[in-house]
């Protein structure tokens, strides 16, 4: 049934090198409107793409707006321009900087993935929502203040959506990407220096400025491509009896390397793309978490500044652990964020500790027998401690990074994969600790889904994901500020297979409930849908 079913309407199906961001997905429908009416099943139209997210915050100063791209994407040529930031609203120094982006797209399309750099560097990363035959249309926003260094000067841009279009898939993606900006209300902080490396999967080189004091790289990593990397933690190992296959089976781990040596490690987000499952009507109205907003994977390399300082190139290499040799499907495009001492020309400074646990990567596979499903238990964990110092103007400064990952997962399917099953759970928990200031984050992404194919080739999915990250900042020994993100979508579709779309009598119902509270206030939306139609749009605080 993967085979058969998931490749024909999956849909993220670009190749590694066309993969886009992170920032929320702009919700056009008002909360308190009334509930619509579901019908009995799907038609040929249905609500535009909301998420439960909030909308970026903006501060109520001046404000000037630049048209960064507009194009139609029709195959896989970028579109190409040039940018030119504006002359008010703060001059170089704004006090928050948005990205907007909409899209509309009619007919009939798979998800497509997209990019958009300016200057070479990434600064949105995305993918794009299934159409109906009348037409959706969509948003997406970003806060992008952290690019603020390459957006204050005239920079090329690039951007690919990448299509097909022919007679039978007919939707031509139609977008503008716009920035606005704000005029600083108050001094605000940013990266002095973003430094594009592009894909750095096989690797490439940086040379820092010689006085940088803290060092963040951000890897845009995800698995695509409409091949099993895609769906790489459905992956098993060649003994077992299954149509995606992975020499260590699901477990994956990007990892980042300086000059050979690791850097960081971290947990890949289990994106699921409108298409993903087997079953697009999940995700006609509600994207799964970060399907539209695909977050870049932060590591803090400034153990490694007194190292990167010394005004040479060094090699930086992305890889992701698990991938089976030669297999394409993951693209990692990196930014280099960089904070440097104003005051000194230059920043020495040292590695002075490097301590990593041996990786676990276990799988044991059960065979299946008549009824009874296959099975595969999944383990793995990996633990890494880095720790440097850098001399500074204010003095000097230590910083230690602790990462630890864990993945735990059972996978059942029956022969010919007529149900097909995950549940799943990874965790990434990270602690930077810098002088007398420690920032832990715990993040922990879940995915609970079975897929049927029953009688009369009647397909269903029911599905749960959920992507949660605590953080707690600690400044001497006492809490200083805290946060919790929790975005659960949970859904349940069934449709006829493998016949026309006019008769595939699809029913389905989707919810997303998107939490976030801390010591900066609450926010938490519900919205749920049925058969393409909003049916709940409601606030808690």
């Amino acid at each position: 049934m993967r085979r058969r079913v998931m490749s024909m309407l999956a849909g993220a199906t670009l190749a590694a090198s066309t993969l886009l961001g992170a920032g929320p997905v702009a919700a056009d429908t008002a909360v308190g409107t009334a509930a619509g009416t579901p019908p009995v099943e799907f038609g040929d139209d249905w609500h535009d793409p909301v998420t439960a997210a909030p909308p970026v915050p903006k501060p109520h100063t001046k404000s000037c707006e630049v048209t960064v791209a507009e194009a139609q994407f029709k195959d896989f040529t970028p579109y190409k321009g040039e940018y030119t930031p504006p002359t008010k609203c703060g001059k170089g120094r704004w006090g928050k900087v948005v990205l907007r982006l909409d899209g509309k797209v009619k007919g009939r399309q798979y998800d497509r993935l997209g990019y958009l750099r300016i200057g070479g560097v990434e600064v949105l990363r995305t993918s794009t929502p299934e159409p109906s035959v009348d037409g959706i249309t969509w948003s997406v926003e970003k806060d992008v203040t952290r690019y603020r260094e390459t957006l204050s000067r005239d920079q090329q841009v690039e951007m690919l959506i990448g299509n097909v279009v022919n007679d039978t898939y007919t939707g031509i993606i139609d977008v503008k990407a716009t920035l606005t900006f704000y005029e600083a209300a108050k001094p605000t902080t940013a990266p002095d220096r973003v430094l594009p490396l592009g894909d750095g999967k096989d690797g490439t080189t940086l040379t820092t400025p010689r006085n940088s004091e803290r060092i963040v790289a951000e890897v845009y990593a995800t698995g695509s491509g409409g091949g099993c990397e895609e769906y790489w933690y459905l992956t098993v190992p060649g003994a077992a009896p299954y149509s995606c296959k992975a020499d260590h089976g699901p477990y994956r781990e990007v990892q980042v390397k300086v000059d050979g040596q690791l850097a960081g490690i971290a947990a890949p987000f289990p994106t699921v793309w409108t298409g993903g499952w087997s079953n697009p009507f999940l995700w006609y109205v509600i994207p799964g978490p970060r399907a539209f907003d695909i977050k870049p994977i932060e590591y803090d390399l400034t153990p490694f500044a007194g190292v990167l300082n010394d005004g040479r190139a060094h090699r930086v290499e992305v890889s992701v652990v698990g991938v089976p040799e030669a297999q394409t499907g993951w693209s990692t495009p990196v930014n280099v964020l960089v904070w440097q001492d104003e005051k000194s020309d230059r920043v020495t400074g040292r590695l002075t500790g490097h301590q990593e646990s041996t990786p676990v990567n276990t799988t044991k596979y059960t065979p299946g027998t008549g009824e009874e499903t296959h099975r595969l238990d999944t383990e793995g964990s990996h633990r890494l401690r880095v720790s440097g110092y850098v001399n500074t103007s204010h003095g000097r400064v230590a910083t230690t990074v602790t990462r630890s990952l864990a993945n735990t997962s059972l996978h059942r399917w029956t022969e010919g994969e007529s149900t097909d099953a995950l549940k799943a759970t990874w965790t990434d928990r990270e602690t930077v600790t810098t002088g007398r200031r420690a920032v832990r984050t715990d993040r922990t992404y879940t995915m609970d889904g079975t897929t049927t194919l029953g009688a009369g080739d009647r397909l269903r999915t029911e599905i749960s994901l959920g992507d949660r990250a605590e953080s707690v900042t600690r400044t001497g020994g006492r809490r200083t500020g805290w946060s919790v993100l929790d975005d659960r979508y949970d859904g349940d579709a069934t449709y006829t297979a493998n016949v026309p779309r006019d008769q595939r009598h699809a029913v389905g119902t989707s919810r997303e409930r998107y939490r976030l509270t801390g010591d900066t206030g609450c926010y938490d939306r519900t919205i749920a849908t049925a058969q393409g139609t909003l049916t709940r749009d409601h606030r808690r605080c």
